[in-house]
């Protein structure tokens, strides 16, 4: 049974229209009810077939106003590249000890890993515990690299990820309710933006199904997708 306030707000829009990302977001904004600070979601259905490996679509984009979410980054590094990354701000920076800490102490209290690629031979033992978590660090998201400082500020900053799913969709955040409609408006934008740039050669027919705006707790609305990427 759903709740009064979640049946109020599906009165205040129309299910089956198509509105403009402007409108979208604020309908967005005026119907989150919770008692928190709501996060949006962009959920994009994509005319790609994710089985095969020339139609995979993935990426990573910095969004220009950040995610609103505070993000902790462990790196696994060493010398040089480690004094790196803990002075870009990563909240834990190490090797060995952190690599036995997630194996015998089952600790996941990060987000995101990132290493350098001398480091993939021992992180790569972890693919069983890091892969249904989505914390394997992978060089097209920016997460195995040379440049750690520049990842660690890319992730703080508001660095999110696309990746279409077995259901051909990309469900991606794009910001807080609290960030007001033109922030994430242009949110929202640098990210279809993104996205469409990243349709592969092998896709045919209509890229772009169907855009979806929605609020953590709230319900989806439907964008008219062909005006969001100007």
């Amino acid at each position: 049974m759903k709740g009064k306030h979640f049946v109020d707000s599906l009165k205040k829009f129309d299910k089956i229209k198509q509105y403009e990302i402007e409108e979208a977001v604020q309908i967005a904004i005026d119907t989150a009810t919770a008692k928190f600070d709501e996060t949006l979601e962009l959920h994009v259905k994509l005319g790609v077939d994710p089985r095969h490996a020339d139609q995979q679509v993935r990426g990573v984009v910095v969004l220009p106003n950040g995610t609103g979410k505070t993000v902790r980054v462990l790196v696994i590094a060493k010398g040089a590249k480690a004094d790196e990354a803990k002075a870009a701000g990563a909240d834990y920076v190490g090797a060995e000890e952190y690599i036995e800490k997630i194996q015998k102490e089952n600790w996941f209290d990060f987000d995101i890993m990132i290493t350098t690629p001398d480091m993939m031979g021992l992180v790569g033992r972890m693919g069983k515990l890091l892969g249904p978590k989505g914390l394997m660090p992978n060089p097209k998201s920016g997460t195995v690299t040379m440049d750690v400082a520049k990842a660690v500020n890319d992730v703080k900053a508001g660095k999110v990820e696309y990746r279409v799913d077995k259901t051909s969709i990309c469900h991606v955040i794009f910001g807080k309710r609290s960030f007001g409609k033109e922030k994430l408006v242009e949110n929202a934008r640098t990210l279809m933006e993104a996205i469409i740039k990243a349709k592969p050669a092998a896709a045919k027919g209509t890229y772009l199904k169907s855009v979806t705006v929605a609020t953590t707790m709230g319900r989806g609305i439907k964008v008219a997708y062909k005006s969001i990427a100007k």
